[in-house]
């Protein structure tokens, strides 16, 4: 007899088949369907609206960069706006003031010139013949021309304070002729700081005319067509035009005049100092010709020369060099009258600031070397002596 208790017998005796299925009924109450555990798995715990720190450090920086570039936006816009003003301010010529009536100069004259202007008669069909300055157009309006022919005289006599002025006694007289001009510029935003002119005595531009052609041909006196491209070319080039001008100026004698007038208010020291750089690397690079004390000393009086004040614009300087190569130095205030400055007998001194504009690598104004090269193209290419014939 079985120990179980009656209620087990008798779940015992049924059938295997029913038994089973109701325990799979019975299990069946706590099963979750499979779409409902995909549901499960797939949703996303609920979503937080604060912002975490490093969120706002990160948008913190974004604002402050963006700040950053809108103040170097605004601070270089108007930098460029106040240039953009300066140029224009600085490239509007204003009326100049009226002239009074007393001052023994008329207001269409071109400029107060150390020595005498050549004036030439133009006389229109049934007008009256009325006498004109012979000039050339600049090519800046603030000192629109230059005078084509000076008449001047360099005398030790007539310095400053004896209120005399080159130019007082006609018989001592000497005419130049403008070879070529230009204007100095500065910056690459090419700031116009004075016109420079080159005048070579009439009577000696046959000397000039011979010792160019002799570079080219010795036996001619006048250049064809395939010479003067030679000569152009060599007159360009870096270390020929530095020896043929070297040479033109130390053994021909001629005279000439640098005549500066600035486009704008100006000073000695700048003038000086930009002459001074360039016999400094002139001496530099030859000190064989440079290196003794007396040149050292010349240098030091050159300095003292242009220890002045200010060149206002419109104002008048003229270097002289003479047929030994003494450098002298004259200045027209528009107050007193031209007035001799001084002098510097060293004649490489007067030779260096020649060759600062017309040879070299680099020159203080390429136009004037260029005006200057093809005025003395126009000599080279007549014969000998016929040029100062066509000018008297």
């Amino acid at each position: 007899m079985s120990l179980r208790a009656p209620s087990a017998r008798v779940i015992c005796s049924l059938p295997r088949h029913i038994t089973k299925a109701q325990c799979l009924r019975s299990n069946a109450q706590f099963l979750i369907p499979s779409y409902q555990w995909r549901s499960l798995a797939t949703q996303q715990p609920p979503q937080d609206d604060r912002i975490d720190p490093i969120t706002m450090h990160r948008l913190a920086h974004e604002r402050r960069e963006y700040y950053k570039r809108r103040s170097y936006y605004a601070g270089t816009g108007f930098v460029l706006g106040m240039i953009a003003i300066w140029i224009t301010a600085s490239s509007i010529d204003l009326p100049n003031k009226p002239t009074k009536l007393d001052s023994g100069r008329r207001t269409d004259d071109p400029m107060v010139v150390l020595g005498k202007e050549r004036k030439v008669v133009v006389q229109k069909l049934g007008e009256e013949p009325e006498e004109v300055v012979d000039t050339v157009e600049t090519g800046t309006s603030t000192i629109p021309t230059f005078p084509r022919i000076l008449d001047f005289y360099d005398d030790e006599r007539e310095s400053i304070g004896n209120g005399m002025g080159p130019g007082q006694l006609d018989d001592r007289l000497v005419e130049y002729q403008l070879v070529g001009l230009g204007i100095r510029t500065v910056s690459f935003l090419g700031i116009q700081v004075y016109v420079v002119g080159m005048y070579v005595a009439t009577d000696d531009i046959a000397s000039l005319q011979e010792n160019l052609i002799r570079k080219i041909n010795p036996t001619a006196s006048t250049l064809v067509a395939g010479e003067k491209d030679t000569l152009k070319d060599k007159l360009y080039d870096p270390e020929e035009g530095v020896e043929i001008w070297n040479d033109v100026l130390q053994k021909s004698g001629v005279r000439t005049l640098i005549r500066i007038v600035p486009t704008r208010n100006t000073d000695f020291h700048h003038l000086r100092d930009a002459w001074v750089r360039s016999l400094t690397a002139r001496a530099q690079s030859n000190k064989k010709e440079f290196g003794d004390e007396q040149f050292g000393l010349s240098m030091g009086e050159f300095k003292k020369l242009f220890n002045r004040g200010s060149v206002p614009k419109g104002k008048e300087l003229l270097m002289s060099r003479d047929k030994k190569g003494k450098l002298a130095v004259w200045y027209d205030d528009g107050k007193t009258g031209a007035q001799r400055l001084g002098q510097i007998l060293d004649e490489r001194i007067s030779r260096g600031i020649w060759m600062n504009y017309l040879a070299g690598k680099t020159v203080s104004s390429e136009g004037a070397r260029k005006s200057i090269v093809d005025g003395v193209m126009e000599f080279v290419e007549r014969p000998v002596g016929t040029v100062a014939t066509q000018v008297v």
